[in-house]
């Protein structure tokens, strides 16, 4: 703990952010879902109905189809239930409920809340999650899902519904205003959407992209481009959990 200029006890803690889709689950929980249908096949009216920056749109069409063909909620969730979790990351999610003295731990995902919740609890992880931040899901009274966007922003390089930078950036926010401040935060993710969120983190701070994933190559193009600058987060590419564990444990004293 510090005092800050103000003389108010601030608790120093460590964060840990994590993207969910090909991330803490070993892949995309929007895709899997289709594994309910009988022939887990889309008809291609839905299936050619993306347009490109509109995927919760999209998902709500699918999960309006998937009603449509009478599959229950309870179906969907023992689908949604068998997803894998990534190698490690369960024993990195383990580590965090031991530590949660030293550890905060938030999910900012374009997924949505009903399905990273299932997968959460079946796993018997949501103890290592103070937040989720993702698209508000609900079932209706027919048994529909319904899915909302997430906010909307003015960030011209995100999906009109999430900002992951911005929820990052307000999360930080209300979080020192109830005295908690991170003295590092660690970004675990994959994709073009964890870029923006990337590239608003601290020296001191680290980054771990997924090996072979589009946010480790976004980086390292970034990376070339700009040339190396010291106010940048470290980049450590991860192929597993047990990976990201041994940093966390590096800079976290285990508890007894």
């Amino acid at each position: 703990m510090k005092l800050n200029c103000g003389q108010r006890r601030i608790i120093m803690k460590t964060l840990v952010v994590f993207d969910f889709d090909h991330t803490l689950v070993d892949d995309n929980s929007d895709t899997w879902v289709i594994k309910c249908i009988p022939d887990q096949c889309l008809p291609d009216l839905v299936k050619n109905s993306y347009q490109k920056g509109h995927w919760t749109e999209y998902m709500g069409r699918v999960m309006s189809y998937i009603g449509d063909q009478d599959i229950s909620p309870d179906t969907v969730r023992s689908v949604m239930e068998t997803i894998p979790f990534t190698d490690g990351m369960i024993e990195l999610l383990t580590f965090i409920v031991s530590n949660k003295n030293d550890i905060d731990c938030i999910i900012i995902s374009d997924s949505n809340t009903v399905f990273i919740n299932w997968i959460l609890q079946v796993a018997g992880v949501q103890a290592a999650v103070n937040q989720v931040f993702t698209n508000p899901a609900t079932f209706d009274k027919r048994g529909y899902m319904e899915i909302e966007c997430y906010h909307s922003h003015q960030c011209s390089q995100c999906p009109v519904n999430l900002c992951k930078r911005k929820v990052l950036a307000d999360f930080l926010a209300g979080q020192l205003k109830g005295g908690v401040e991170y003295q590092r935060t660690f970004y675990v993710g994959d994709g073009g959407n964890d870029l923006c969120p990337s590239n608003s983190l601290r020296e001191g701070d680290v980054v771990f992209p997924r090996k072979g994933y589009t946010l480790e190559r976004l980086l390292s193009r970034q990376s070339a481009q700009q040339g190396e600058g010291s106010s940048n987060p470290r980049v450590v590419g991860w192929t597993s959990g047990k990976e990201i564990l041994i940093e966390l444990k590096a800079c976290v004293q285990p508890q007894g």
